[in-house]
Formats: C-alpha cells, sequence, structure tokens
C-alpha cells in the first residue's frame, strides 16, 4: 500500500512562492510517474506537473515556466517550487503516484493566492 503526505500548502500574495512537498511510503518505482493535481473551487480535478524518475518532467500549460517538479528517488520525495504565483493557483494541490494498477493520492494541501 502506497501513502502519500503532503506539505507546504498556505497563504501567499501574488507574484510570491511556495514549495510544496510530498512524501511517499510504501512500494515505490523510480520509473513510475509521480506528481501533482490540482482542483480549484467548482472546477475539475487537473493536472499540473508529473516526473519519472526524476527526468522528463511535463507541465500544463498553466503552470509551465512558473512551477518546477523535483524528484528524490532515494527519499521518496517528490516537490513542486511554485514562483510567480496568482489567484488563478489558488486550489487544493494533490500528490499523486501511479503504477500500472492504479493511481494512488494523498490528503490535499491548500493552496490560497490573495492580497
Amino acid at each position: 500500500q502506497v501513502q502519500l503526505v503532503e506539505s507546504g500548502g498556505g497563504w501567499v500574495q501574488p507574484g510570491g512562492s511556495l514549495r510544496l512537498s510530498c512524501t511517499a511510503s510504501g512500494r515505490i518505482f523510480s520509473d513510475d510517474h509521480m506528481g501533482w493535481y490540482r482542483q480549484i473551487v467548482g472546477k475539475e480535478r487537473e493536472l499540473v506537473a508529473t516526473i519519472r524518475s526524476g527526468r522528463d518532467p511535463r507541465y500544463s500549460e498553466a503552470v509551465r515556466g512558473r512551477f518546477t517538479i523535483e524528484r528524490d528517488n532515494a527519499k521518496k520525495l517528490v516537490s513542486l517550487s511554485m514562483n510567480s504565483l496568482n489567484p488563478e493557483d489558488t486550489a487544493v494541490y494533490f500528490c499523486v503516484y501511479r503504477n500500472s494498477l492504479r493511481t494512488y493520492w494523498g490528503q490535499g494541501t491548500q493552496v490560497t493566492v490573495s492580497s
């Protein structure tokens, strides 16, 4: 069984930065995808960024150039550095791990961008 625990959410002013972290426990394979989704109030959950084995990061158009995803396979850790945040980034951010059998989700962490 895989468990994911996020940390690092909070409140920030527009233009500010936050860093989210997700620590996994259980059986994790470096070639499987880890990443981040977010859910904005009233909208469906959407992909933010994913990464495999510390390489080939992929980003949504909404965050490309502002967010950076990194992965430490030895520590079973994936992080999301978020810069130039704007109010449209306000959402609950979920860590995700996907293998060939299923997708695992963290409990989510709130990110609020407002002045």
